[in-house]
C-alpha cells in the first residue's frame, strides 16, 4: 500500500471512482511528502465519501485545516527568511559597484605600496606557528626585505612593512611580490597564506551573476574572497 493509500485509510477513504480519478491517484505514488494540492484533495475526498449518518466531526476537520494552514505559514516565513539572510550574507551588484576606488584585502601575492612607500597586509596561518616569515621581493625577483613576525597563533596575523631594503634604502613604487613561510615546533611547515591591500578598479558580473572585482597586479577576483574593505 501507497504512501497515499494509507493517508486515504486512515481517513477512512477507500480509493474508488472513475479511472481518471484512479490516474490520478496513482500519479502520487513514490511520493514522501504532502503538498498543498495533496491536502485540498483529501479534504475533498473526506468530505464526498463522509457517512451521511456519521459525518466527520466538524472539531477533527478544524483541527486538521489549523494545522495545515500553520505548516503554510512557517514554510512561506522560512522561504522569507532564507531570502533575507542571502540578502544579509550576500553582496549585491550595487553594493560591489560602491567598492570601486575603495581598497580590500583578498589573497594575493602582488601588493603596491602606500603614498609613503609602506606596505601592510595580513598573512592567514592554517595553525599554531613558532616562526613566521614574511619575504617582499621587487617585479625582477630580487629579495628586498625579510619581516619576521616569530612565533604566532592560527589565524589572521597583520604585518608592516616601512617600505625599505635590507640596506635601508627606499624600495621604490613596486608593484612588489609578497610571500609568507611559517614553521611549527617540529619543524614542519604551517600553511600561511599572504592577504594584500588592492584598489577595485571595475566590477564585472560572473557567469553566475555575482559580482567580480578587477583589482591591479590580482586580475579578476570573487566578491567572496574579500576579507576586509578599506
Amino acid at each position: 500500500m501507497s504512501d497515499f493509500d494509507s493517508t486515504l485509510a486512515n481517513l477512512g477513504i477507500n480509493r474508488t471512482g472513475s479511472a481518471a480519478q484512479q490516474a490520478a491517484a496513482s500519479s502520487n505514488l513514490g511520493k514522501t511528502n504532502m503538498d498543498q494540492n495533496d491536502f485540498l484533495q483529501l479534504m475533498t475526498a473526506q468530505l464526498k465519501n463522509q457517512d451521511p449518518f456519521a459525518p466527520v466531526d466538524n472539531t477533527q476537520m478544524v483541527a486538521q485545516m489549523a494545522q495545515f494552514s500553520s505548516l503554510a505559514g512557517i514554510n512561506d516565513m522560512n522561504t522569507t527568511l532564507k531570502a533575507i539572510s542571502d540578502r544579509l550574507n550576500g553582496t549585491s551588484t550595487g553594493d560591489a559597484m560602491s567598492w570601486i576606488g575603495r581598497t580590500v584585502l583578498t589573497p594575493g601575492e602582488t601588493a603596491y605600496p602606500r603614498t609613503d612607500g609602506s606596505l601592510g597586509g595580513t598573512i592567514e596561518l592554517g595553525a599554531d606557528a613558532t616562526d613566521v616569515n614574511v619575504s617582499i621581493s621587487d617585479a625582477n625577483g630580487r629579495l628586498l626585505k625579510t619581516v619576521s613576525l616569530g612565533p604566532q597563533s592560527k589565524g589572521a596575523i597583520d604585518f608592516e612593512w616601512d617600505g625599505t631594503t635590507d640596506s635601508a634604502d627606499p624600495a621604490g613604487s613596486g608593484p612588489f611580490t609578497i610571500k609568507a613561510a611559517a614553521r611549527n615546533a617540529d619543524g614542519g611547515s604551517v600553511s600561511a597564506t599572504p592577504l594584500v591591500w588592492s584598489p577595485v578598479t571595475s566590477v564585472t558580473l560572473g557567469s553566475d551573476g555575482s559580482p567580480i572585482l578587477t583589482l591591479p597586479g590580482l586580475g579578476q577576483v570573487p566578491v567572496s574572497a574579500v576579507r576586509k574593505i578599506g
